[in-house]
């Protein structure tokens, strides 16, 4: 049995928080991903997108089944800590803002 510690999931950012972070994504085809220690297994976890906080603190949201029991959530985690480690590393760069080739067989806005 593993002694690494569960990470410590995150609240969401707030306005009291300061300004609004910057948010990066990878396209839906190539995400990384963390394993993730979680319910005393390690559960892989896809990387939905990374936030850089006001005061420089990285965030990681991710998708993930916590306990095993196939009810996949979004959680929140500070990044680097204990019970996080790489899974996977995508081969695209992440972007800023709605990259809207990445949407696969989406519908592109019309202007």
């Amino acid at each position: 049995m593993s002694t690494t510690p569960e990470p410590e999931p995150a609240r969401p950012w707030h306005p009291e928080d300061g300004p609004r972070p910057k948010v990066w994504t990878w396209p839906r085809t190539d995400r990384p991903a963390f394993w993730v220690r979680s319910d005393g297994a390690e559960r892989y976890a896809p990387i939905l997108a990374l936030e850089e906080w006001a005061d420089g603190t990285l965030y990681y949201q991710v998708e993930i089944d916590p306990h095993g029991d196939r009810r996949v959530g979004m959680r929140l985690y500070r990044w680097p800590q204990p019970g996080l480690r790489m899974a996977r590393v995508s081969r695209s760069r992440p972007a800023r803002g709605v990259d809207e080739s990445w949407q696969a067989e989406m519908p592109h806005r019309i202007t």
